[in-house]
């Protein structure tokens, strides 16, 4: 168990937070970023829903690569090829690809 539990959200400036439409229904399980669809905007959202579930058994940080990829995010990108956004939790790709509360919160429980 790691505690804050880390996670990291990677992506670009002017990327989507999902491969999907925002739309009225949802889908990700939030609600403050609606209609932006902006990964920013997102991430911004999911680290106060994030903060006010767990407080600071989390610790929230979104990289944005496109002035340059830190190397730990280099090493992921030659090894797994993950989605763009990538979600890590602790250091470790999830599968998500996309921010979804319901995912990422998951994710935390088992860390925690």
């Amino acid at each position: 168990m790691t505690v804050p539990v880390q996670i990291e959200v990677v992506g670009l400036k002017r990327s989507e937070c999902s491969p999907f439409p925002c739309d009225e229904n949802r889908t990700c399980g939030l609600t403050g970023c609606y209609l932006s669809g902006k990964l920013a905007d997102a991430f911004e959202e999911l680290k106060r829903v994030l903060v006010k579930i767990y407080g600071d058994r989390v610790s929230l940080k979104l990289t944005l690569v496109d002035d340059g990829v830190p190397d730990h995010i280099r090493a992921i990108v030659e090894n797994d090829h993950p989605p763009i956004p990538m979600v890590l939790v602790n250091g470790r790709v999830t599968k998500i690809g996309r921010i979804a509360l319901d995912r990422i919160k998951t994710e935390i429980d088992k860390e925690l």
